[in-house]
């Protein structure tokens, strides 16, 4: 079996090195515009060698983890060139915008579009870990459109790593994740940049910035070149997402400014709801 991982940053690393001890015999091959992710990914021993064009015409599978901007323009490539018996899946936050770049491709029965919502705020090689998607959830947009043999032996690969499987439309995924996800980013870079602008003492946010600080604004340390891209193409999604969000802070701020607190209390309680969704616990009316 031999897989193919194009970029080896966290998302790549982390899968390659998962395959690495799941399955002892597979030959793993990596690709990089970046040589030195590829120099670092060889030196850490999650890649065997480095892979050509020409390796993808006999690839057992293609993982593609790069930014979503490269990605519509490469993927098309990538699939004019695996064999028919290759299954190429991606690891992009959106999907729409892939979905449509191959959408009339003559091999796109050999595409499965995927989204493992898994991941830390780091970034390169050195941020791959093992077991990165055990317990995460693998959403797979457009399933019926992939060959039912080349989607079966990528969903047990993604089974064996001990991701949850859900299936999704292109457009719904795009429109929720723009709520869990991206605005959850924005947030946490929008605060980091607010907290900069604002305590101009280094020292001052080191000393007094407790754990609530430092976990809100975790994200705020995610690249910049993955996201931009992400934000351009979910561009309808996220500024919809941003309204509300911004029309709920001018809400609770009014609430403030008017001595409502008892308003104050009663959001945040009603809020407090999320805890149990989050711990999977069916919400009672």
């Amino acid at each position: 079996m031999k897989v193919i991982v194009i970029g080896l940053g966290l998302i790549g690393g982390s899968f390659a090195k998962d395959l690495k001890r799941l399955r002892t015999n597979t030959e793993i091959l990596g690709m990089d515009s970046n040589q030195d992710h590829l120099k670092k990914a060889l030196s850490l021993g999650f890649i065997d060698a480095e892979a050509n064009k020409g390796d993808l015409l006999d690839a057992t599978m293609v993982l593609v983890a790069i930014p979503v901007d490269v990605l519509v323009k490469e993927l098309p490539k990538i699939l004019d060139a695996v064999g028919e018996e290759t299954v190429v899946f991606d690891a992009g936050s959106t999907k729409s915008l892939v979905c449509k770049s191959i959408k009339n491709h003559d091999k796109r029965r050999n595409f499965l579009a995927c989204h493992p919502i898994a991941g830390t705020e780091f970034s390169g090689p050195e941020a791959a870990i093992e077991n990165l998607y055990k317990g995460k959830t693998n959403i797979i947009c457009e399933v019926e459109k992939t060959a039912f043999k080349l989607q079966e032996s990528a969903l047990r690969l993604f089974q064996e790593m001990g991701m949850r499987i859900r299936y999704m439309n292109a457009e719904a995924h795009d429109k929720h994740i723009a709520y869990v996800s991206h605005l959850s980013h924005i947030s946490s870079f929008m605060l980091g940049k607010t907290v900069i602008e604002k305590e101009k003492n280094e020292r001052d946010i080191f000393d007094m910035a407790g754990s609530g600080f430092e976990s809100t604004v975790r994200l705020a340390k995610s690249s910049p070149a993955m996201w931009t891209p992400i934000f351009k193409q979910n561009k309808d999604n996220v500024i919809e997402t941003l309204q509300e969000y911004i029309q709920n802070l001018e809400s609770f701020k009014e609430m403030i400014e008017n001595d409502d607190f008892e308003g104050v209390y009663a959001e945040m309680n009603n809020t407090n709801k999320i805890k149990q969704i989050l711990n999977g616990i069916p919400l009672t009316k």
